[in-house]
């Protein structure tokens, strides 16, 4: 009788099938712990691969490090993006005869289309264009043409002082773009083109991809791992809110799925403001 049938033996495996199968099998301690690392890490992989397929931008979430866009995005939030090309609405304004695939607040409004609580997409752009730049998450306002005059079409509550085109910076436009704000009325009083502005007119181009859901807290879990710490974005007292730059800034730090802390991303994706 062989060690087999009479049970004073074990059985190994022999071949790469052998010991692939007696990996998946075996109920030995330590090979139950790798096996469950290795089970969650594929889970997480498989995760961040179909958030990929449909956002079509990587990492496709990004966590929110500041209070510029609160009430409707909130410090801990964990924020899916998308493609801006990826579903076209027929509100967006075009440029160059191509869709910018996003719809500002005054466009959004008649057609009733909102948002996070609010007309107008939310976008992740990159200010002025620079890659070495954090990101900023707004929400999109206006779009403007090149050498438009678009203080008329403005929100008086949200040009500071100015009392005409002349006494904004990007007016007329030096390019075609959209005018971008934090939801924060507080923090964010003011268009990101106004005063000290975050940006100028963002160009299509600019646009990494727009906001689509939220998830509460979970972002959290991303900005305990990351690197950027966060500015304070209160104004002090009697400060005109046209001067406050970056503490205007919704910061958010990119992460490849909602329950990992991604490593160093591209520096498009670093994190937004």
């Amino acid at each position: 009788m062989s060690d087999a049938e009479d049970g004073s033996g074990d059985e190994r495996p022999s071949g790469p099938v052998g010991w692939v199968k007696w990996f998946w099998t075996a109920d030995e301690g330590a090979v139950l712990y790798v096996r469950d690392v290795v089970t969650s890490i594929g889970a997480v992989l498989l995760v961040g691969l179909l958030l990929f397929a449909v956002s079509g931008i990587w990492p496709p979430m990004v966590a929110i490090e500041s209070s510029s866009m609160e009430p409707n995005m909130e410090r801990g939030d964990l924020v899916f993006i998308v493609s801006e090309d990826r579903f076209v609405p027929d509100e967006a304004p075009t440029h160059e005869g191509e869709s910018t695939g996003v719809v500002p607040a005054d466009r959004a409004e008649e057609v009733g289309h909102k948002e996070f609580n609010e007309h107008g997409d939310v976008i992740v752009y990159r200010p002025d264009g620079s890659a070495s730049r954090t990101p900023v998450i707004h929400r999109t306002m206006l779009w403007v043409e090149a050498g438009e005059n678009w203080y008329d079409r403005a929100d008086p509550e949200a040009v500071g002082t100015a009392d005409g085109c002349e006494a904004l910076r990007y007016c007329p436009a030096p390019h075609a773009g959209f005018i971008t704000k934090g939801d924060n009325g507080v923090t964010n009083a003011n268009y990101d083109q106004v005063g000290r502005s975050i940006s100028a007119p963002v160009r299509p181009a600019w646009v990494v991809g727009t906001a689509e859901l939220k998830i509460p807290y979970l972002g959290n879990v991303r900005l305990l791992f990351s690197q950027t710490t966060p500015v304070p974005d209160v104004e002090r007292p009697g400060t005109d809110p046209s001067t406050v730059d970056d503490r205007r800034r919704a910061v958010v730090t990119a992460s490849a799925g909602p329950s990992t802390a991604s490593a160093a991303t591209p520096q498009a994706n670093r994190g937004v403001v």
